[in-house]
């Protein structure tokens, strides 16, 4: 009992140690990790114990405080730690590689921790040539609905992605300088489940697409970043890298369910689906989450030129479902949204307040700059 006692003292004493990098999960940075693997050394949170659990002939983990620890491990612990294995597994990772955070789904962080100590992809420098990648994916039809199996083609070389039907031609080529892509796992309903989208006509384009494999579509999702990277990298050469990494690709910072009136706020409210992209500060919407195409946008610019989100509804505007609102005012009109209950209104108006508190920003050639233009310039708002 005094071992027992005296070891787990020693382990969460570890654990806090400065310089060692075992206050944050190894794997995901989660904050105080209380599991650990004890043949690689690192301390890692519950959740990616989980999937370390899944790769025994690599790893092992214990709890800090439920588990008994032998003093050999303990001393094994002493001699490793997080920063030793990220000097050894996270040497040679690529710069445009995504490493996942605690927040991301399960998919992106089990092919981090295999690419790390299953295939050790990173301690060694891969002879390959990056952005290029081509092979089968599952795509969500347009029209039909349903997924089928389409053959994609990415070449940084060419700067385009292309994914094919049953025609020699491809159904569409895409510009990697307008490309993106981001895990929805839980809208397309896969757990592997990837959305690209594009700009063609000055409208946003969807793509819904799986694979079977998860280290498969993980790998098409750090292909593109790849691919990203290297055209901003060329194309923005005295750009500073710690800027070009976070415009390789971007998440959505909201998206949801809310009902909108039409612009004189007295027709009947709509239910539709919403996704704020914080890069391009639009408020697109959509009929159904997996829509090709957004019904329409509106864009969200600076406070200094008019734009404010407020709590409840305009002036003179009744409706007949208790429920909060949303008010968003633009120099041309004041848009008008009912939210589910409190905490989503909440959500809403604090993303919103973070994106017309960004310093106004031009997307140009892939690449977001400040600009001292204003908004009504930079984009024309669709009327909802």
């Amino acid at each position: 009992m005094m071992d027992r006692d005296r070891n787990k003292t020693l382990l969460l004493e570890l654990q806090r140690a400065a310089g060692t990098g075992n206050g944050r999960c190894a794997d995901c940075g989660e904050p105080d990790p209380e599991w650990a693997s004890y043949k690689l050394g690192i301390f890692i949170c519950l959740n990616c114990s989980g999937i370390h659990r899944n790769l025994p002939q690599i790893s092992r983990v214990k709890s800090l405080r439920l588990d008994f620890w032998e003093n050999d491990l303990i001393e094994f612990m002493k001699q490793h730690g997080n920063l030793c294995a990220k000097a050894k597994y996270q040497a040679k990772v690529p710069p445009y590689y995504y490493i996942p955070q605690s927040c991301d789904c399960l998919v992106l962080r089990e092919q981090w921790i295999r690419a790390k100590y299953e295939r050790e992809e990173f301690v060694a420098t891969r002879v390959c040539l990056p952005g290029c990648h081509e092979g089968f994916l599952w795509k969500r039809g347009r029209e039909s609905r349903q997924f089928q199996k389409r053959r994609f083609l990415l070449s940084a070389r060419e700067g385009v992605m292309k994914y094919y039907t049953k025609e020699v031609s491809p159904k569409a080529i895409i510009s990697i300088e307008n490309l993106n892509a981001m895990f929805q796992t839980e809208k397309i309903q896969h757990a592997h489940g990837l959305q690209i989208t594009y700009k063609t006509d000055g409208q946003t384009r969807n793509l819904f697409v799986y694979h079977e494999s998860g280290k498969e579509i993980v790998d098409w999702f750090n292909a593109i970043r790849a691919a990203r990277y290297y055209y901003l990298r060329t194309t923005f050469p005295t750009v500073p890298e710690p800027e070009l990494i976070p415009r390789i690709t971007r998440n959505y910072i909201k998206e949801g369910y809310m009902e909108k009136t039409g612009p004189k706020q007295k027709e009947a409210f709509k239910v539709r689906w919403f996704c704020l992209d914080s890069q391009d500060r639009n408020l697109m919407y959509l009929k159904n989450p997996l829509d090709a195409f957004a019904q329409g946008q509106v864009f969200i610019g600076r406070r200094d030129e008019g734009y404010e989100v407020r709590a409840g509804l305009p002036q003179g505007v009744r409706v007949k479902k208790r429920k909060p609102a949303i008010t968003v005012v633009t120099p041309m009109r004041e848009f008008v949204f009912i939210c589910e209950n409190d905490r989503e209104q909440r959500e809403w108006i604090d993303a919103l307040n973070g994106v017309i508190a960004q310093p106004l920003t031009a997307y140009c050639n892939g690449i977001t700059l400040m600009t001292d233009t204003p908004s009504s310039v930079l984009s024309t708002v669709s009327a909802v």
